[in-house]
């Protein structure tokens, strides 16, 4: 069992923490990074929750995909967001507020295409959403 399937949890406060202390640049590069944080409102809780994600650029869009690494299940943010489309987003040294838009037919289609490990959805038996991230302001 590797460190993230004992305590996925705490691998993630560790990324984000380590995304906030190097200015988005946890592996220590001084390159673009393809990692960006992910802040939802708990659908539950109410509370603030933070996840560190890959993203992946459209123009000028920002684009998640919740794989969850091919579970059979949606990650939390993706019921957060679902729930909440109010999201923020850390990218860099940037903090911006953004509405998030779960994408659907040719246009979910079409970003799909994007994502370097389609293996994912082999493994999900679930079809794995495709969010924009849309940029609002402050």
């Amino acid at each position: 069992m590797d460190e993230y399937t004992a305590d996925p949890l705490a691998v993630n406060r560790r990324m984000v923490e380590q995304y906030r202390a190097t200015g988005g640049h946890p592996d220590g590069s001084s390159g673009p990074s393809r990692m960006l944080l992910l802040t939802t409102t708990g659908a539950k809780s109410g509370e603030p929750r933070t996840a560190p994600m890959m993203y992946l650029r459209d123009g000028d869009r920002l684009v998640v995909f919740a794989s969850n690494v091919g579970a059979a299940h949606h990650p939390g943010w993706y019921h957060n967001l679902v729930a909440d489309p109010n999201v923020t987003v850390e990218l860099g040294g940037d903090r911006f507020p953004a509405t998030a838009v779960v994408t659907a037919g040719e246009e979910r289609e079409r970003l799909w295409g994007l994502f370097p490990f389609p293996q994912h959805q082999d493994k999900a038996h679930r079809q794995i959403p495709v969010v924009v991230l849309e940029p609002r302001p402050a």
